[in-house]
């Protein structure tokens, strides 16, 4: 038996099909991947993602620590609520996790991958030693992620979710943060949809869920939470970078603060080293010219070398499949996938694939 959210019981009651992610039982879907994938895209879907860990960081130090420990600039929180994406990365450059990261009034919060928990938790810890700072895994809270073109204005009229102001909610802006009381609410997620991520006490969320619910919200699963992230070409962590790979080849290059100049990071010196040398691989779009499905793990042939796709699915949204890849850094233009044995065509574009529901690709 996996590790359980709250939300748990909820999504047995809503006739969830579970699976096995990263140790926790978590809903693949309700019934139809397929329509919860269109809701989201043309109405409103909830996801449970109770199971990403909550890390708040205080102390005298905080923000040097956190100057130190990730590649971007935390420097950059002009304000409290203000949010920012960040890779934190190894001695070598290669990406530990991804996460964001929130100014609070007395503190930092981070929100990092489930899959990760332990790797991350260890990692802060280590590198914390030669500072003062405090580290609080906020295994109270449950997160909620809502999105969907319709997702804020719906959770606005919502009568008894917390923080549910119509008005402050349309004013947030994207990577802002509000709070009210316990509850943060953010203009986040991992959909390429406008929406909110809410971090509610644990206690209150399956109340805040049938809220939800009851408004006509779309339970979501992972697999719509995959086929949404891929087509808005959004990494996943574990397929499309790790700790073997960097930013730089891993379209996260605008991630990494280079200035100022005499910020040290960790990770930063072999990025730079890797800057100067250029890297061997790139990581693009693919579309599939023909009937078929692109996977993880697909070699894909190009006219200046081989490549690999690191994660490839059907999109629903635009009726064909699509996948991200590692090529050779000249490769662009026409290219093969070899899907069971043959070798297929397909094109090398830029990500997204899909924007405001329409095909965005170039």
């Amino acid at each position: 038996m996996g590790h359980h959210t709250p939300l748990y019981d909820a999504h047995l009651a809503a006739g969830a099909k579970l699976v096995d992610f990263g140790g926790w039982d978590m809903p693949l879907h309700y019934g139809s991947q397929l329509e919860e994938h269109h809701q989201v895209r043309r109405h409103a879907g909830v996801f449970d993602v109770s199971h990403m860990t909550i890390v708040d960081v205080s102390g005298q130090d905080a923000l040097a620590f956190l100057r130190y420990l990730l590649a971007n600039d935390v420097a950059q929180l002009a304000a409290d609520g203000d949010a920012l994406y960040t890779p934190m990365l190894n001695e070598h450059g290669g990406i530990v996790d991804d996460l964001i990261v929130y100014r609070r009034p007395t503190n930092y919060r981070l929100v990092v991958n489930s899959s990760t928990r332990d790797k991350v938790m260890q990692w802060l810890q280590r590198q914390s030693q030669n500072f003062s700072v405090t580290l609080v895994h906020r295994a109270d809270l449950a997160m909620l992620a809502v999105q969907g073109p319709e997702a804020v204005g719906l959770y606005g009229r919502l009568t008894n979710a917390p923080g549910a102001d119509a008005a402050a909610l349309e004013a947030l802006k994207p990577f802002k943060a509000l709070e009210a009381g316990p509850v943060m609410i953010s203009r986040t997620g991992y959909t390429g949809e406008d929406g909110i991520e809410i971090m509610v006490p644990a206690a209150d969320a399956d109340q805040l869920w049938q809220s939800l619910l009851q408004a006509g919200v779309q339970p979501c699963g992972l697999g719509a939470r995959d086929t949404l992230r891929l087509e808005a070409g959004l990494n996943l962590y574990g397929q499309d970078m790790d700790d073997e790979t960097s930013p730089l080849a891993s379209r996260l290059g605008w991630t990494i603060a280079w200035e100022p100049a005499d910020r040290d990071f960790i990770g930063r010196a072999a990025l730079e080293a890797e800057r100067q040398a250029g890297t061997e691989l790139k990581m693009v779009g693919l579309v599939l010219e023909t009937r078929g499905v692109m996977r993880h793990g697909q070699r894909v042939l190009t006219e200046v070398g081989d490549g690999i796709i690191t994660s490839g699915l059907f999109s629903p949204t635009l009726g064909f499949s699509i996948a991200l890849a590692r090529v050779p850094r000249s490769a662009k233009g026409a290219c093969q996938v070899e899907i069971r044995g043959k070798a297929q065509p397909a094109r090398i574009v830029r990500p997204p694939f899909v924007r405001h529901g329409q095909a965005a690709f170039k």
